[in-house]
C-alpha cells in the first residue's frame, strides 16, 4: 500500500451508517494516509436520527449532501455517494478515497475505484461486511479510534477511575488474539525471512495488511505491531542499531519448536 502521506483524498461518509462521536478520530486517522481535499456526507437530513451530525460537520467543515428516502426501508444514500464517487474519480481531483460506512453496498464501489489505480480507505463498524472489507486496500474499524466523548469522559476523571474505566474498555473493547492471526504472522515470516528465518518487522506489517486489509494490532489493544509481537511467546525478536542511534531495525522469527514437539511427545509416552 502507498506510504505516501501528501495523496489527496475524498472523503464519503455514509450518515445512517456511522456514529457521528466519531467523527474526529476518523478524521485523525484520514490524515495518516493523506490530505483530505474532498468531504462529503450523505444522509437525508429532514429525519430526526441524523441531528447529532449537524455540530460535527460545522467543527469538521463537511459539505452535508441532501439525499431523500423516495421509499420507506430503502437507503437512497448509497446511490448518491456511489454517483459523486465517480464523477470525482473521472475529473482526476484526487489520488484515493476514503468510504465511510458499514454496509457491503460500497463493495463494487471499493472494487471499481481500485481497478482505477485509486488508493481506496474503508472505515466502519466491525459488524461490516468481509466482501467490503477485502474490497479496500485498508480497512479501519472505527471502534478503535477516539471519540469525542472518550475525551470528554478522560479529562473529567481521576487517575483510578481512568484506570478502573480502561481496564473495563479493554476486557469489552478489545478481541483475544486469536489462533488465525498468529498463523497469518507466522506464515508471513516465512514468506519474507531471509536464510536465517529472520525478516523485517515493517515488512510484515506492509505484507500482513495485503492479506488482511482490516488486520490493526489496536483490536488488540496494542498501538503499535511491535509491541504485540513482543507478547506472543512464538517469535524471537532481534533489534538491530543504525547509524542514527535513536533508530532501529526490527527484525523477527519464528522460534523452533523442535523442543517443545520433544517434550509433547515424552509426555505422551508417560502417559
Amino acid at each position: 500500500m502507498r506510504e505516501k502521506t501528501d495523496l489527496k483524498l475524498a472523503i464519503l461518509i455514509d450518515a445512517d451508517n456511522i456514529p457521528y462521536s466519531k467523527i474526529k478520530g476518523m478524521l485523525d486517522e484520514i490524515a495518516k494516509f493523506g490530505i483530505p481535499t474532498i468531504k462529503r456526507i450523505y444522509g437525508d437530513w429532514t429525519r430526526p436520527t441524523v441531528a447529532g451530525w449537524k455540530p460535527a460537520l460545522l467543527e469538521n467543515a463537511i459539505t452535508p449532501i441532501q439525499q431523500y428516502s423516495y421509499t420507506f426501508g430503502k437507503n437512497a444514500t448509497d446511490s448518491a455517494m456511489i454517483i459523486d464517487a465517480m464523477d470525482i474519480l473521472h475529473s482526476e481531483k484526487v489520488d484515493g478515497f476514503c468510504l465511510v460506512s458499514s454496509d457491503s453496498d460500497f463493495t463494487r464501489l471499493a472494487t471499481r475505484l481500485r481497478e482505477s489505480g485509486m488508493l481506496v480507505l474503508g472505515m466502519g463498524e466491525k459488524k461490516t461486511p468481509n466482501p467490503f472489507i477485502v474490497a479496500c486496500d485498508k480497512f479501519i474499524y472505527i471502534e478503535v479510534l477516539e471519540s469525542d466523548s472518550d475525551t470528554d469522559t478522560n479529562n473529567g476523571s481521576s487517575t483510578t477511575e481512568k484506570n478502573k474505566s480502561r481496564s473495563i474498555e479493554k476486557k469489552s473493547r478489545y478481541d483475544d488474539i486469536n489462533s488465525n492471526i498468529v498463523r497469518i504472522i507466522k506464515q508471513t515470516i516465512n514468506d519474507l525471512a531471509d536464510d536465517n528465518g529472520w525478516a523485517s518487522l515493517a515488512e510484515i506489517g506492509s505484507m500482513i495488511n495485503k492479506k488482511k486489509p482490516d488486520f490493526d494490532p489496536r483490536i488488540y489493544g496494542f498501538q503499535k505491531l511491535t509491541p504485540l509481537i513482543k507478547s506472543l511467546p512464538y517469535f524471537e525478536i532481534d533489534e538491530r542499531e543504525t547509524e542514527n542511534s535513536n533508530v532501529r531495525h526490527i527484525y523477527i522469527r519464528n522460534k523452533k519448536t523442535t523442543t517443545s514437539k520433544t517434550t509433547r511427545t515424552v509426555k505422551q509416552k508417560r502417559n
